[in-house]
C-alpha cells in the first residue's frame, strides 16, 4: 500500500488532517482522540466496511437514504450512545457516505455538548465533499439541512479502495459535487481545475499539506480533460490509483482553503452551495429518485441560466457549465412532474435566504451570492430546463 496524501485543514487548535489514499482505513486506529476509550461506529446496512477504532466500540446502523436524516435518528442514535456508556472524552466514527457523516456529526455534537468525530468517507462525494469542513445536520419536512451545527472532525479518512466497489451510479452522483469545483474562482475548465489545485497545494505545501509521494509531484499537472477524469474514475481498479487520490486531494485542499477562512459560512464558504438551491429543494420535494450529486448536477445548469437571464454571464459561459456537466456523463434535465410553484417557495426556506430568495451564481468576477433574486426570473429559468 502507497503512502497516503495528507491534506490538512487548518482550524488553529482544531486543526485536523485529511488522509486520502488505498486503504486508509487501516490506519483508524492511529487517528483516535488520545483519550478516547470507546467508540460509537454509526453506518449503514449496506456500506460494508469494517473498521477497527483500537478501542472498545458498538456499531450503531441507521436507515439508508436521505429518510435517515431526521430529528428522530439523532435522538435514537444519543439513547444509544448512552446505553452504551460513551463519554463525553470518547469519539464517534462516522463509516459511510454524506448522510452518514451528517448524522454521525451532527450526533457527535450534540451529544453531552460535543464529542470528538471522526470520518471514514465511503463515496466519491463524501470524500470530496460532505465528510470535510464540519457542517452537519437533518431535514425538516420543510426544508433541508435546517437543523444542524458545525462541528469540525478530528480527523478524515478518504480510502479510494473502497470507490472500486461502489455502485456505478453512487460513483457518478460523486460527480455532480466534483463538477462545482470547475467553476470555483470562476474556472470552467477541467484541466484549470487541476492547475488551479496544483497552485493551492503548492501555497500549502508548508503549512497545510504533507506531500508524500515524492517523485510523483507531476501527476497534479497532468492537463485532464472532464470526460477524462470520468471514464478513468469509471475504470475502477484499472484507474492509475494515484492520480485518482490526487485528483480528490485537491478538492478536498480547495475546500479546505474555503472552509479555513470561513468555517461558519458567513460569506466566501456559501460559495461551495453552488447548485444547491435547487438541489435541495428537488430533494425535499422528494418525488424524483435523485441523489445529491445528481441534483447538484441539475442545479448547476439552473443556477447557469438563472445568471444568463440577469445577465451576469453569457451563452458561452452557460455552454461551458453544459459543457461539463456532459463531460461526467450527467444528465442535468430538470424532472418531469416539477411544480414550479412548489419548487419556487422552497426557495424561500433554503439557508441562504436571509434577504429575499439568494442564490450563488456566476458572473464577470466568478461565483457571488446574490440576494433577492426576482421570482420571475427563477421562474422563467425553470420553463427553459
Amino acid at each position: 500500500m502507497s503512502e497516503p496524501l495528507i491534506v490538512t485543514v487548518p482550524m488553529g487548535e482544531r486543526t485536523y488532517p485529511v488522509l486520502v489514499g488505498k486503504g486508509v482505513r487501516r490506519d483508524l486506529a492511529q487517528l483516535m482522540p488520545a483519550s478516547a476509550r470507546r467508540a460509537a461506529v454509526v453506518t449503514q446496512a449496506g456500506i460494508g466496511v469494517e473498521v477497527d477504532p483500537g478501542v472498545p466500540f458498538e456499531t450503531f446502523a441507521i436507515p439508508d437514504g436521505e429518510q435517515a436524516k431526521e430529528l428522530g435518528t439523532i435522538g435514537e442514535l444519543c439513547s444509544g450512545f448512552a446505553r452504551f456508556g460513551l463519554t463525553r472524552r470518547d469519539v464517534v466514527v462516522g463509516v459511510g457516505g454524506g448522510v452518514v457523516t451528517d448524522v454521525a456529526g451532527f450526533a457527535a455534537a450534540v451529544y453531552h455538548r460535543g464529542v470528538a468525530v471522526v470520518h471514514l468517507a465511503t463515496t466519491l462525494l463524501g470524500q470530496i465533499d460532505a465528510a470535510v469542513g464540519g457542517k452537519t445536520g437533518v431535514n425538516l419536512a420543510e426544508g433541508k439541512n435546517l437543523v444542524g451545527a458545525f462541528w469540525q472532525p478530528a480527523a478524515v479518512l478518504c480510502d479510494t479502495e473502497v470507490l472500486d466497489s461502489l455502485p456505478e451510479r453512487e460513483l457518478r452522483a460523486g460527480f455532480g459535487e466534483l463538477a462545482k469545483y470547475h467553476f470555483i474562482g470562476g474556472r470552467s475548465d477541467a484541466a484549470e481545475l487541476i492547475g488551479n489545485a496544483c497552485a493551492r497545494l503548492e501555497m500549502f505545501n508548508d503549512a497545510s499539506v504533507v506531500r508524500r509521494y515524492a517523485d510523483h509531484r507531476s501527476l497534479l499537472r497532468r492537463q485532464f480533460r472532464g470526460d477524462d477524469l470520468r471514464s478513468r474514475l469509471l475504470d475502477g481498479c484499472e484507474f492509475d490509483e494515484l492520480a485518482r487520490d490526487e485528483l480528490i486531494a485537491a478538492c478536498v485542499a480547495i475546500k479546505a482553503e474555503v472552509v479555513s477562512s470561513d468555517e461558519t459560512e458567513g460569506g466566501r464558504r456559501a460559495l461551495l452551495n453552488y447548485g444547491h438551491t435547487l438541489a435541495h429543494a428537488l430533494e425535499i420535494a422528494g418525488r424524483f429518485d435523485l441523489r445529491h450529486g445528481e441534483a447538484v448536477a441539475i442545479g448547476l445548469r439552473y443556477a447557469s441560466l438563472v445568471a444568463r437571464l440577469m445577465d451576469r454571464i453569457d451563452t458561452y459561459r452557460v455552454a461551458d457549465h453544459e459543457s461539463v456537466l456532459e463531460s461526467y456523463g450527467l444528465d442535468a434535465k430538470l424532472p418531469s412532474g416539477v411544480d414550479h410553484d412548489e419548487i419556487i417557495e422552497l426557495f424561500g426556506r433554503d439557508k441562504k435566504a436571509t434577504d429575499g430568495i439568494t442564490f450563488v451564481l456566476d458572473g464577470p468576477n466568478g461565483l457571488e451570492v446574490a440576494p433577492n433574486v426576482d421570482p420571475s426570473v427563477l421562474r422563467s429559468a425553470l420553463e427553459r430546463m
